[in-house]
């Protein structure tokens, strides 16, 4: 008993932050737990930038709000009259993309973000590719492997294949379609960011992510005040 009391004491000096208790058979207990004190001060400022924002717009006369909502729209519209400047430029119906999946590693790795441009040039072997197959709602990124083409060159028909798969898309394509014709073309990679498209992929993973980060940026649009 005196023995124990004594291991005990020697035990009970040791600091124990950061260690986690060992017993006799070499069974490790869990570490005592720590109190996550800066965690929730981060999250208490959080609390209190939102809600500073939502005062803001409280206070507002309708003058100011209508003056905010404006402003709001007005940042909208340039984002989309950007959006179809692009598309006017590139030829293409979508000129950047989100590459989804790893069929295109090492070339390409989920996340990247893809330039694409159409251009009036006919696809070769070799190029990257963006198709989108019919009744289908997201594109693939595929590189071209094969290519006819009529000596009239009204008719083209394209082969692809993903670096990082076995075989080619054929078993992809729609029920009896062996290849793509240019209506599926939807333009040529022709640079790409590295991960930036991370951000897309968790906000359709996570559809209330995405809305609340688009009221955050909503609100603070509105509540932020010129010079």
């Amino acid at each position: 008993a005196l023995i124990n009391a004594l291991l005990e004491s020697q035990l009970l000096s040791l600091p124990f932050k950061g260690f986690a208790l060992v017993n006799a058979v070499g069974t490790r207990k869990r570490p005592v737990p720590k109190l996550p004190a800066l965690e929730a001060e981060k999250e208490l400022r959080k609390m209190d930038f939102i809600m500073d924002h939502i005062r803001e717009l409280r206070r507002m006369n309708w003058r100011q709000m209508v003056a905010q909502g404006m402003q709001l729209g007005l940042i909208i519209t340039s984002a989309l009259m950007i959006w179809k400047s692009l598309m006017l430029v590139t030829g293409s119906e979508s000129p950047v993309v989100v590459v989804l999946s790893g069929s295109m590693e090492p070339g390409f790795y989920r996340g990247d973000i893809l330039f694409l441009n159409m251009g009036k040039k006919p696809i070769r072997t070799g190029e990257v590719v963006v198709f989108n197959l019919d009744g289908r709602d997201i594109p693939i990124v595929h590189r071209v492997i094969k290519v006819h083409e009529r000596k009239n060159g009204t008719h083209i028909d394209i082969l692809t294949k993903g670096d990082n798969n076995y075989g080619d898309d054929r078993a992809l394509y729609n029920e009896g379609q062996e290849w793509l014709h240019q209506h599926h073309i939807m333009g040529r990679a022709v640079g790409f960011l590295p991960k930036v498209g991370m951000v897309t992929i968790v906000m359709n993973d996570y559809p209330a992510l995405k809305f609340l980060l688009i009221g955050a940026l909503g609100l603070l649009v509105l509540t932020t005040k010129d010079g």
